[in-house]
């Protein structure tokens, strides 16, 4: 896998509650070829935007958010910088953070791609949760926790490897809990 040391991005939130469950650091990157239609980042979408930070700035930022012990990876299109998404990944996981990531691809075509490029696949094994397939407008619903479409899957990738078929991520099943204060 190609030594990165800078993402493009679109941006970060130090404190969000919509990208998964709790409060999660997350980050926005630059870039992506699936142009949904009704996608909430259409800002996101021209891969030349953007800013260009090192991986290390990224690292300090999350580290330094003493409240959040999730991050959540999305966009753009995390998958069309694996190398920077991987290794940002990667080292979040070394450090006991929980991972999410958001992708308009399928997790099969992932995988499939994970046998040919080796930063996909290390980006596929630091994640937690993959919520895979592109918005789908008419599908849309705000009924609809961590997902925008009803075509959207939610993905336990841990058990989905080990079961070798795809398990759905649920709260029940993830051992996460509200605070009681929720």
């Amino acid at each position: 896998m190609e030594d990165a040391r800078t993402i493009r991005l679109y941006g970060t939130v130090a404190d969000s509650i919509v990208d998964g469950p709790g409060l999660r650091f997350a980050v926005f990157v630059q870039g992506c070829t699936h142009r949904c239609p009704g996608c909430h980042n259409p800002e996101s979408q021209p891969a030349e935007g953007g800013t260009v930070a090192p991986i290390a700035d990224v690292l300090a930022e999350v580290r330094a958010n003493g409240l959040i012990r999730d991050v959540t990876l999305s966009g753009g299109e995390p998958f069309e910088q694996p190398e920077a998404c991987a290794a940002l990944a990667c080292a979040l996981k070394a450090e006991g953070y929980g991972l999410w990531a958001y992708t308009g691809y399928l997790y099969e075509d992932l995988e499939r791609r994970a046998l040919e490029e080796p930063a996909v696949a290390a980006l596929l094994g630091a994640i937690d949760v993959l919520v895979d397939g592109p918005f789908v407008e008419a599908q849309k619903s705000y009924a609809l926790k961590w997902r925008g479409s009803a075509n959207q899957r939610l993905i336990d990738i841990g058990r989905t490897r080990s079961q070798g078929q795809v398990v759905l991520w649920s709260n029940e099943q993830s051992g996460w809990e509200k605070p009681p204060s929720w």
